[in-house]
């Protein structure tokens, strides 16, 4: 497979609750190189952190099930290996960065012991050696490595942050997952952990898949970006490419729901109506009810990936040459 050493093909997730069958994750295909950064983007609901935990098989079950598909990493469809081949994947070659440090750390062992508890579970070291190297970790994400003995309500939210990046580099990770690394951080706390993450990819060339609904820390951090929505993966480009010629309405509206410092405007233009309830999704493209451009067949038929460029695709009739653009109204 070349590079690519993250390949999900046709994923479907599905939750099955009382109330009904929430379909998080429907049909989703991805690829990923080594060393690469994927922007995964979309509104809360979108099926984001669904697909991370698909990934590394901690779906919660029940209610969570995988329904179909395949999720290949380096080679190997990890839906077919055992429970105790994944605990050697995950925190080693897979780590993922939970997206509330709050709620990730153990309130009742100190930072140092859980960066430690990684380290000798998959490294063949001494307890003294793994405490050694988790101190190295915490100076290596920028806190002195004295305070190892420190418990998580002693450090901040944003130094609670960088712990959690800690534990998840621990063992110099293949491939690192951050769900929504810097949602709970004020804006000069973002920027130093993005920073953080960008220079330790770098350092350790690390492939990154990042989950956020920020399109500027998307450009700020990623060479691809998939927009996601329903569920559905409606664009997959490079970010030069989506962030010069979005082509999906709903990738349109996310741009244009976001502020210009070059333009002057009265007010923006958000997409119109609310993300689709998960458990009765609409009949064919999943957009059509919020979509400008919308015909009647975007309400019978789904569509299907179309290339439009090296790099590029997009799910959308208007690139099958099946529905003509329409001038939206003014």
């Amino acid at each position: 497979m070349s590079n690519e050493f993250l390949k999900i093909e046709n994923l479907h997730i599905h939750y099955v609750t009382q109330e009904g069958t929430v379909k998080a994750v429907n049909g989703i295909n991805l690829e990923l190189e080594k060393g690469e950064s994927l922007g995964l983007v979309g509104e809360t609901g979108a099926g984001k952190t669904t697909t991370a935990l698909g990934v590394l098989r901690l779906i919660p079950d029940p209610p969570g099930k995988i329904i179909d598909g395949n999720i290949y990493f380096e080679g190997k469809d990890v839906l077919d290996l055992t429970e105790e081949e994944m605990r050697k994947i995950r925190g080693n070659k897979v780590s993922m960065i939970f997206q509330d440090p709050m709620t990730s750390l153990n309130p009742v062992m100190t930072v140092g012991e859980q960066i430690a508890e990684v380290i000798e579970i998959h490294e063949d070291v001494t307890s003294a050696e793994a405490k050694e190297k988790s101190k190295e970790m915490l100076e290596l994400v920028g806190i002195a490595g004295n305070r190892s003995n420190e418990y998580p309500h002693q450090f901040s939210g944003g130094m609670k942050q960088r712990v959690v990046i800690a534990i998840a580099l621990a063992c110099s990770p293949e491939l690192l997952i951050a769900d929504e690394p810097t949602t709970a951080l004020d804006v000069t706390i973002q920027a130093q952990v993005l920073d953080l993450m960008k220079n330790l990819k770098e350092e350790f060339n690390t492939a990154m898949l990042l989950i956020t609904h920020d399109l500027g820390v998307v450009a700020e951090a990623c060479d691809k970006v998939a927009i996601m929505y329903a569920g559905e993966i409606v664009e997959f480009a490079t970010i030069e490419n989506l962030f010069t010629d979005p082509k999906h309405p709903y990738t349109v509206g996310l741009f244009g729901s976001i502020p210009n410092l070059e333009e002057e405007v009265d007010r923006l233009n958000p997409i119109k109506g609310l993300m689709p309830d998960p458990t009765e999704l609409p009949s064919g493209c999943k957009f059509h009810p919020r979509c400008p451009h919308a015909e009647a067949i975007c309400a019978e038929k789904q569509p299907g990936d179309t290339d439009v460029k090296e790099n590029h695709r997009v799910r959308c009739f208007l690139y099958t040459g099946e529905v003509e653009r329409k001038e939206e109204e003014k």
